[in-house]
């Protein structure tokens, strides 16, 4: 018995060892490549894309994005808001192609606005808009400068922004083959429409592509802000900006406005509370996060550095030279400058590495308002003029555009404004600042003398006003 279990043994492995042998004999079979690809998100779980949108993905101004920072030096006061703005646009990607495909729907379409949205009825039509809109919604941030918004205002030259380099490297050479390879092949002046609507844009736009725009960057239901609220809120740790979005995008509808008819983005009225959170978390984000005091004064610092670090003072608009800027040269340059005197930029990056950043003298509050709307400003030019300009810096910002008018669709079928329905909307106010800082080895003499000539300046400033 022994030696029938050992010959069955030898019998099974010089078998093995044919089978292995043919094997290796055997062409190798060729890999498919895939056609499909998906990344892991934190907010969106998975991220779906194919492989000409992966060409435009992997592509040199996308992947610069992977190092500017979505929240500039927020991440002083939030170290979990280190993200990017690389997956922040893959976000607004997926996020508008999902809205796309549920405002497009056969039963989600009024006649009406089939009536004044013909290319609804045209799928071939549909496939290129919807390969268009996710290309926008991906490339719509490629434009920006190191740090994100910090410098834009006081660093570029005049009549540039982050929205014309944007159209800029869309419509350039390095791009332009990529769009071509696309399947359908795209036209790029119809992605800048898309990524930055008409008021950027400076191109004409037909009614389709207004609204496909406003998926993107709409003040009511953009996806750029959609996303950056959910991701922004999550990597800060914090719940202001969080939403029941799932339910808002299930009930985004092209609506016509109550009062032309004209098509714009709206939301069945099942749908009204999740609009209304979602304004909601807008403001409580911007009033705890955004505009938190020590982040205004580091993005502040920033400026002062880079306005002397930075050749002629201006970040330069010719496209290698910002494809080659990223927050890692900025960043370098500002931990070398800080510990060096001699260094351009020294005390601001100082400032900055060294948490040395000015603080709060006085900032907005209704009681000095009602007295003075220009309390601020009264009390920073008397500040400047006390303690010296070096001394002091300002910070005043007030909300532009989010307006909360747009079309709920009714049960009975029929539009109305969102004000005329939800008092929620109407109640929610905007939100803005107005600090005046001071360096840290005056903010003792600085809270006593503000303490002694609050009133009389407050007064006195508004006095000049009334002149």
């Amino acid at each position: 018995m022994g030696k029938d279990f050992y010959g069955k043994v030898m019998l099974l492995m010089e078998l093995i060892i044919c089978v292995t042998l043919c094997a290796l004999d055997m062409p190798k079979s060729r890999k498919i490549p895939k056609s499909e690809h998906e990344v892991r998100d934190p907010i969106h779980i998975f991220i779906h894309f194919d492989s000409d949108e992966r060409r435009v993905i992997d592509s040199r101004p996308l992947q610069r994005l992977r190092h500017i920072h979505q929240l500039a030096l927020t991440y002083l006061i939030y170290p979990g808001t280190t993200h990017k703005r690389f997956e922040h646009s893959l976000g607004v990607m997926d996020l508008a192609g999902r809205v796309f495909d549920i405002v497009v729907k056969n039963q989600n379409v009024s006649e009406e606005v089939r009536r004044f949205l013909p290319e609804i009825n045209q799928d071939n039509k549909l496939m290129y808009w919807r390969s268009a809109l996710r290309m926008a919604a991906l490339c719509h941030d490629i434009g920006h400068l190191p740090f994100s918004h910090a410098a834009e205002d006081k660093l570029l030259p005049e009549g540039w922004n982050h929205e014309r380099l944007t159209k800029e490297i869309i419509l350039s050479a390095e791009m332009k083959p990529i769009w071509e390879a696309m399947t359908p092949p795209l036209r790029p002046e119809d992605i800048v429409k898309l990524a930055l609507g008409p008021r950027k844009a400076g191109l004409k736009f037909s009614r389709w592509e207004t609204i496909l725009s406003e998926i993107i960057v709409g003040d009511a239901f953009g996806v750029d802000r959609i996303d950056y609220l959910l991701r922004d809120s999550h990597h800060a740790g914090v719940s202001y900006g969080r939403f029941d979005h799932h339910r808002l995008l299930e009930t985004l509808r092209i609506l016509p406005t109550p009062a032309t008819r004209e098509p714009a983005l709206g939301v069945e009225y099942g749908g009204l509370q999740s609009a209304e959170a979602l304004v909601i978390a807008r403001y409580l984000i911007y009033s705890q996060v955004y505009f938190h005091s020590i982040r205004r004064i580091c993005d502040i610092h920033l400026c002062d550095f880079l306005a002397q670090w930075l050749s002629g003072g201006k970040f330069s608009t010719e496209l290698e030279s910002h494809l080659a800027m990223t927050d890692n040269e900025v960043t370098t340059a500002l931990i070398s400058a800080a510990f060096d005197s001699s260094k351009p930029g020294h005390e601001a990056a100082r400032r900055i590495i060294c948490r040395e950043h000015f603080r709060v003298m006085y900032e907005r509050n209704p009681a000095d308002l009602a007295v003075n709307p220009e309390s601020a400003s009264a009390i920073f030019s008397a500040a400047e003029k006390h303690f010296g300009a070096e001394s002091v810096r300002t910070d005043k910002y007030t909300q532009r555009g989010g307006s909360y008018d747009f079309p709920v669709l009714q049960r009975d079928g029929d539009s109305v404004s969102s004000l005329a329905l939800s008092e929620t909307l109407k109640a929610i106010p905007i939100f803005a600042i107005d600090y005046v800082f001071v360096e840290p080895e005056k903010r003792r003499e600085a809270e006593k003398w503000l303490e002694t000539n609050h009133d009389a300046i407050i007064r006195e400033g508004r006095a000049k006003e009334d002149e």
